[in-house]
């Protein structure tokens, strides 16, 4: 049976709870819920700019996926949690932006987007990622 290993880089925000930014078991890595937080200031960004968010929380998810191994293009669900459906389309057109250009394939994962509360009134966006490269 494939070992267990939790993922972890300073390229994204240290995990604030008892949980791994990111766990690797054989071909698969699962990347935790990340926000907008920059990880060099420890600050949430944009606010209430679900785009802006949407990126940030996309590029830090990323990176998690390139300290396991992974990338964007192993990437085969995203998890979408919004606080206002009157982000959808601010998330939906930056999350289709940055997709296509770190898929280069061209086959985009799948996703599930939700509406829902979320830990910190900043964060109007949280994604979580499943990647599996075996």
């Amino acid at each position: 049976m494939a070992e267990k290993t939790a993922v972890r880089t300073d390229q994204a925000p240290a995990p604030a709870h008892t949980f791994s930014q990111g766990v690797r078991k054989g071909g698969m890595l699962q990347v935790s819920g990340q926000g907008p937080m920059d990880p060099e200031t420890n600050q949430y960004i944009a606010m209430g700019d679900g785009a802006a968010q949407t990126t940030r929380t996309l590029e830090n998810v990323r990176a998690i996926l390139e300290a396991g191994g992974s990338s964007v293009e192993d990437v085969i669900m995203f998890r979408v949690y919004l606080t206002s459906q009157d982000d959808f389309a601010a998330m939906n057109d930056a999350y289709g932006a940055f997709v296509r250009t770190h898929v280069p394939s061209g086959v985009l994962p799948s996703r599930t987007t939700v509406f829902t509360g979320l830990p910190h009134p900043e964060m109007l966006v949280e994604i979580d990622a499943l990647a599996v490269t075996a």
